[in-house]
């Protein structure tokens, strides 16, 4: 079935071709060509470079990268005070 994986509103937007409405969603980006939506980009593309990231945030690539780092210290801050059973 088309979206499976994909939450009711983004398979709803994929299964009617519209763009999605609600840019209070925490998903939403300004980018129709994939529906206004996250979800539907990595659900349509896969894993994604940096640069492709900011051209459907409409960001540089210098700031994803800056994002990319500060939420890679707050990962590690966070794993390194916690046990990991592995």
């Amino acid at each position: 079935m088309k979206g499976d994986g994909l939450l009711g509103c983004s398979k709803y937007c994929l299964e009617k071709e519209v763009a999605c409405p609600i840019t209070e969603c925490r998903l939403w980006i300004d980018f129709e060509k994939e529906h206004n939506c996250c979800l539907i980009s990595v659900y349509e593309n896969g894993r994604m470079t940096l640069r492709e990231a900011a051209d459907r945030l409409g960001i540089s690539f210098a700031r994803v990268k800056q994002i990319e780092v500060k939420a890679l210290e707050k990962l590690k801050k966070r794993l390194s005070g916690t046990s990991l059973l592995f």
